[in-house]
């Protein structure tokens, strides 16, 4: 079971906070820092001092790290060109040495689309689906050969299909709800699939409805990874525990029933349900990125204990 780290700059970070956040995900021994790919804060939080981009921001990680997976959860089709995002995830990836992956979903949030003036197609999936098929195709396309694409959205003609990644195929993620169309995607395009903030019951369904998917498409189930991404709010104690929730301004109970918060033998045995229902990697979203003590007592005393 690899732990990976999840941010959330948009309610409020700069780029040194999240470095600092990246380099003790590294030090103690996470498998991941990815981060989310907003421009506007969400509930009550100030957002200040403004927003990062996404993948600036993993441009400098990757600069300033050595070992950690470094990516998306999810960056937005709605804000970016499908030939320019393979562009940019392609130099990050040789920026830190072949330790991008890229997580890719249709876009949902209009208010950031008003605020920052970029557009917000009602046709979201079916771009989608064509950004995938350009970022991937660009990519695959052997050096010294060129790609086309025409679609309804997107039409590329003798693409260059360059700069190369450093990896052989970067890991593209796609995930999300949708009972149909998400598994079909996720079987065609995906290495891996994540379920955001789900019950165990619909965890257990949903990577059932991916893996027929898969199995339909041709594909062995077992090829792809399956992943959850859950807030994490873990304590020594339960005062420690109803602290940190204050801080980020939810209720334990609330907590303990949709994500991992407890004592740290609550959050491993809540994990090895996961685990059951057919779980190989769990996102920790970190809503307090001050907290660096949170992140040694999971390293410490959590992470050892998983299988």
């Amino acid at each position: 079971m690899d732990l990976r780290i999840f941010t959330e700059p948009q309610q409020g970070a700069t780029y040194d906070t999240l470095l600092t956040v990246a380099k003790a995900t590294e030090d103690l021994g996470f498998d991941a820092f990815f981060r989310s790919d907003h421009y506007l804060r969400m509930g009550s939080a100030s957002g200040l001092p403004g927003p990062t981009d996404a993948w600036i921001t993993l441009a400098g990680l990757a600069r300033e790290t050595s070992r950690i997976r470094l990516g998306t959860l999810m960056t937005a089709g709605t804000f970016r060109l499908p030939g320019v995002l393979a562009i940019q995830v392609a130099q990050v990836d040789q920026m830190s040495g072949g330790r991008v992956e890229l997580g890719l979903g249709a876009g949902w949030f209009e208010e950031e689309h008003k605020a920052y003036g970029i557009p917000f197609p009602k046709e979201k999936f079916a771009r989608l689906e064509e950004q995938l098929e350009v970022v991937t195709g660009l990519w695959a396309t052997e050096a010294g050969k060129t790609y086309d694409f025409h679609g309804a959205y997107y039409d590329l003609t003798e693409s260059p299909a360059l700069p190369k990644p450093t990896q052989p195929r970067i890991p593209v993620l796609i995930g999300g709800h949708g009972a149909k169309r998400t598994p079909r995607l996720a079987a065609r395009y995906a290495d891996e699939f994540n379920i955001p903030f789900a019950s165990l019951e619909d965890t257990e369904r949903q990577f059932g409805r991916v893996r027929a998917a898969v199995e339909e498409a041709g594909r062995a189930p077992d090829s792809l990874v399956y992943s959850n991404a859950l807030v994490a709010c873990v304590g020594r104690d339960d005062a420690e525990v109803a602290r940190r929730a204050a801080v980020i301004g939810r209720e334990v109970d609330e907590l303990k029933a949709n994500g991992l918060a407890g004592t740290p033998a609550e959050v491993v045995e809540k994990i090895g349900r996961f685990q059951e229902a057919g779980s190989q990697r769990v996102y920790l979203q970190m809503l307090d990125l001050d907290d660096l003590d949170q992140l040694e007592l999971i390293s410490a005393e959590v992470m050892p204990q998983l299988s």
